[in-house]
């Protein structure tokens, strides 16, 4: 399935997941920035993560930064079904928090107490659990 916005593709096979996309996109990255989303099968994840990062293992989310204004973010949805228990959040929220973290990772955000500041903020606005 796919959806679009302004500035936003999302897709995936099967249905898409009820997060509110355009709207974590546009606080955290800005209404005119160019922004896809992918829901991919473990094996494309690993595969992007050998290549891209020289680890061979199956990731939850990977960013690529196309340019300043413009990036992807890839998303594996059975890694993040496997993982959202382990960080207390329901499957929408962890999703959600992935989504705001790879997008930090696009501006060029790396961890630290910053990203994670940042990362609560936005969580505090997109939760369903607050």
């Amino acid at each position: 399935m796919v959806e679009e916005y302004s500035n936003l593709t999302v897709s995936g096979k099967g249905t898409l997941p009820s997060v509110p996309f355009l709207a974590i996109k546009e606080a955290v990255l800005g209404k005119k920035y160019e922004l896809s989303v992918r829901f991919v099968a473990p094996q494309t994840a690993q595969q992007l993560n050998i290549t891209h990062r020289q680890k061979d293992y199956v990731p939850n989310t990977l960013s690529f930064s196309l340019s300043e204004t413009s990036g992807e973010i890839v998303m594996c949805r059975s890694a993040i079904r496997k993982e959202f228990k382990k960080f207390n959040m329901t499957h929408r929220d962890y999703l959600v928090f992935l989504l705001i973290h790879s997008s930090l990772h696009l501006l060029g955000m790396d961890h630290g107490d910053i990203m994670e500041r940042k990362e609560l903020f936005f969580l505090k606005k997109f939760s369903t659990t607050n």
